[in-house]
């Protein structure tokens, strides 16, 4: 059984079951698949349902399906939330599920800090984790948060921040805005979908979550 803790780590585009294994053995919280047919990291369900993710919550991205579309997906590929990176509404995200939602919001959009609070607020009832990527919409582009901006932004809902997180610059992003979790993916990896070891396990080094010697 998954269980929440105070600080949670989420590593998005998998694709292999050696980089699920190691998510595992690093103890990470969520993992995450891509069901965007766009991505170089996408996944059909099948594929999905077929990687071991044992203890670890298991994430969909998802950006233009339907909510029932979602939700079987969810079901088949054996998902306990959805990332909703396609600005859906309030109805769509209670169509999935409150407890099954990741909402994805994007501060570069939010002309001040209030705007985005106010989007948080409104998410509140329909979705269990909020999640600020870098861009304007979509995702997986590797560009950069501006952390600073995000400084004392109230826990409305457990957040994650996105964007290029790597052994470089995880330890800042922690420093400049200190978020509820943190998403690994493009930061971490050798090739779109390909995670390199290495650069995980630094990540979780600087999380404090990989205590076993190299």
């Amino acid at each position: 059984m998954f269980v929440e803790k105070d600080a949670l780590t989420k590593v998005c585009g998998i694709t292999r079951q050696q980089d699920a294994d190691l998510c595992v053995e690093l103890d990470a919280d969520l993992v995450g698949f891509v069901f965007h047919p766009e991505s170089p990291r996408c996944m059909t369900p099948e594929a999905v349902r077929a990687i071991e993710t044992p203890g670890l919550m298991r994430t969909g991205v998802f950006v233009n399906q339907t909510a029932d579309e979602v939700r079987l997906i969810m079901q088949r590929a054996r998902l306990d939330v959805a990332q909703l990176h396609g600005g859906q509404d309030e109805a769509f995200c209670t169509r999935v599920g409150r407890s099954r939602v990741i909402k994805v919001l994007w501060p570069a959009t939010y002309a001040t800090r209030s705007e985005l609070e106010d989007d948080m607020r409104r998410f509140a009832h329909c979705s269990r984790f909020m999640l600020f990527d870098a861009g304007t919409s979509g995702g997986g582009s590797g560009a950069t948060l501006d952390w600073k901006w995000l400084a004392g932004t109230p826990g409305i809902k457990t957040w994650f921040v996105a964007g290029g997180l790597g052994p470089d610059t995880l330890a800042e992003a922690i420093r400049q805005c200190n978020p509820c979790g943190v998403d690994l993916n493009s930061g971490v990896e050798s090739a779109p979908g390909i995670k390199d070891e290495a650069r995980l396990r630094a990540c979780f080094r600087i999380l404090g979550g990989d205590h076993r010697p190299m």
